[in-house]
């Protein structure tokens, strides 16, 4: 009887394992089967080669995957900055406006892509709200450029990808218990002692996981360095869309996208040996 209840649940999820292998998995393993593809310019096959892979063992490729994943990490980590302090305040201050203020942390899906470049566009442009705002407190001379360079690129991901880090880390404070910050008060303990002995440990796997959530997608990330940057930065995400896009040059955006994604896995596993170091430090820390 358990069986046949296995079976019967296993059957309600196969519609969704099949879409997905049928519209995520294969199309990846055909795109990796065609960097490996040879054509000359007439477009005749020639059978298979490594060349569309040693195209790219060059000093200009790496140091695009090094910069991308630099701005991944700074993207990441500011948005956990500023995440753990709004997560917290909802979870355990905001109340009975929690979901109101939750609703404004995820709305931002709800609407087209291009309102928010267009909106952060009148936003950082020199006659826009903060240069103005600079200028009227005398606080600036000149308007700053603050359009189309790294900056505007980190902020528009840092605006995109927040709600990845604080959802998870509003899931992991919200079910804390607050009997263990009462008891590390009677105990003696301040607010800072309490927050990095009893809080900061119990909600570290969340920060851990949000922290990936934003760290891969930013990584392949193409629209908001092509419509925030002005074509002035080159990013993994910019250079695989121009070579797929390119008449002759698919065979290399495919092969550059298989060695984004095995660079990308290189650096997650340091990334995680990292935070598991960390991890050890505090659970010592907090013993």
């Amino acid at each position: 009887m358990k069986k046949e209840r296995t079976d019967w649940l296993f059957s309600l999820g196969s519609p969704a394992f099949i879409w997905q292998v049928l519209f995520f998995y294969l199309p990846i393993i055909l795109l990796f089967g065609t960097g490996f593809l040879l054509f000359d310019s007439d477009g005749v096959f020639h059978g298979l080669t490594f060349r569309n892979f040693t195209h790219f063992f060059s000093l200009t490729s790496f140091s695009i995957l090094f910069k991308t994943l630099l701005i991944a990490i700074a993207t990441a980590l500011i948005s956990a900055i500023i995440a753990y302090p709004l997560a917290y305040f909802i979870a355990f201050t905001a109340k009975r406006y929690r979901y109101v203020l939750l609703f404004f942390v995820i709305v931002p899906f709800w609407t087209n892509f291009l309102l928010h470049v267009y909106a952060w566009f009148f936003i950082l442009e020199p006659g826009g709200v903060i240069n103005d705002a600079l200028l009227w407190l005398g606080i600036i001379n000149e308007p700053l450029h603050l359009f189309n360079s790294l900056f505007s690129i980190i902020l528009m991901m840092v605006y995109m990808y927040l709600p990845f880090m604080v959802l998870p880390l509003y899931s992991s404070l919200e079910r804390f218990q607050k009997e263990f910050i009462e008891a590390s008060y009677d105990l003696g303990a301040g607010w800072l002692q309490t927050f990095s002995r009893v809080v900061f440990p119990i909600t570290f796997p969340s920060l851990k996981a949000g922290f990936f959530l934003v760290l891969i997608p930013s990584f392949g990330e193409f629209i908001i360095p092509e419509l925030m940057g002005g074509d002035k930065y080159y990013f993994v995400g910019n250079v695989i869309t121009q070579l797929m896009l390119g008449d002759e040059t698919g065979q290399l955006g495919a092969a550059y996208a298989l060695m984004s994604i095995l660079f990308l896995l290189v650096a997650l596993f340091f990334l995680l040996r990292v935070f598991e170091f960390i991890s050890k430090r505090i659970d010592r820390r907090s013993a």
